[in-house]
C-alpha cells in the first residue's frame, strides 16, 4: 500500500493525493469532480466502495469506506448495539449505519485548515487504517445481520488474536 518516502504536499486538489494512493493500487476509481473521488477496494471479506468528498468552506475531507451490505430494519437494534462496542476499540474513525439506506459505513474526517493538503504518508495511513478496521469487524457485522448473534458474542469471535502456529 506505501508508495513512497516525503512529506509531499496536493497540487491542485486535496483529493490529488488520494487519486495517486488508488492509482499506485491499481484500484478502479471514478473523479467526477476536483471534490469527490469514488473507489473500488478489493477486501478479504467484500469490495468496500470508497468515497473521498473535500469540503472547501470547512478545509476538510472526509472518508467513507461503504460495506456491500445493508442492514435489515429487524436487525438494526442489534447492530447499533454491535456499533457501540466497535467503536469503543478502535482509536481513528468509527462505524455508523446510513438511515434512510441502511447501509454499513466507516467514516473518517481529516481537517487541513492551515495546510496546503494531506501529505501521501496521511493518506495511506487513512485509506490502511479504513481497510483494515472493515476487514477486521465485518466478521462481526456478519454474525449479528445474518447469523443473528448476539452483538457481545460476535465482538468477542471477531477481536480474537491468533497466538503461535498450527
Amino acid at each position: 500500500m506505501r508508495m513512497s518516502r516525503g512529506s509531499e504536499m496536493s497540487q491542485a486538489s486535496p483529493l490529488d493525493v488520494i487519486e495517486r494512493v488508488v492509482i499506485a493500487n491499481d484500484w478502479l476509481f471514478d473523479r467526477p469532480s476536483d471534490q469527490e473521488i469514488a473507489v473500488q477496494v478489493p477486501g478479504q471479506w467484500s469490495d468496500y466502495n470508497f468515497f473521498c468528498t473535500w469540503h472547501e468552506a470547512t478545509d476538510a475531507m472526509q472518508f467513507t469506506l461503504a460495506f456491500d451490505v445493508r442492514v435489515p430494519e429487524p436487525r438494526r437494534a442489534a447492530v447499533h448495539e454491535l456499533l457501540s462496542l466497535i467503536n469503543d476499540k478502535i482509536w481513528m474513525g468509527h462505524f455508523a449505519v446510513w438511515k434512510t439506506e441502511g447501509l454499513l459505513v466507516y467514516r473518517h474526517v481529516l481537517p487541513l485548515r492551515g495546510c496546503d493538503g494531506p501529505t501521501l504518508e496521511q493518506v495511506e495511513d487513512l485509506v490502511e487504517t479504513a481497510i483494515n478496521e472493515c476487514e477486521r469487524f465485518y466478521p462481526a457485522f456478519q454474525y449479528v445481520i445474518w447469523g443473528g448473534k448476539a452483538p457481545a458474542d460476535a465482538m468477542a469471535a471477531a477481536v480474537i488474536e491468533p497466538i503461535g502456529e498450527a
